[in-house]
């Protein structure tokens, strides 16, 4: 069983990782251009203490990675093919599982 554990270990935290409303927010915007912190703050509305702790959780796992630019560090995603798999995760939510298991699981593994 501990050799299992340690196998997933870092999957599972991935998981972890992803699995706050907030940080798929993070990601959903950062997706589209990077942010500061101080930016991303102020569009959930929170300090930028916490926003920086949801950042280090997911710089962790490389989910994100910030760059320097001048004074700033701007977030960025680090994992494009994420999106395939909240596609998938989106289609399951609502109860539509057309084509879910061929079309967005395979695209992961690959």
């Amino acid at each position: 069983m501990t050799v299992i554990t340690n196998i997933y270990q870092k999957e599972a935290g991935i998981f972890k990782a992803l699995s706050h409303p907030t940080r798929l927010f993070i990601l959903d915007v950062i997706n589209k251009e990077p942010h500061t912190v101080s930016e991303l703050a102020d569009m959930v509305g929170i300090d930028i203490s916490t926003m920086s702790k949801h950042l280090d959780i997911m710089k962790r796992y490389q989910i994100v990675v910030g760059e320097k630019n001048k004074n700033s560090v701007y977030y960025k995603l680090n994992i494009p093919c994420l999106f395939e798999f909240f596609k998938c995760a989106q289609r399951i939510s609502t109860s539509d599982h057309s084509g879910c298991q061929a079309e967005c699981f395979m695209k992961i593994i690959k």
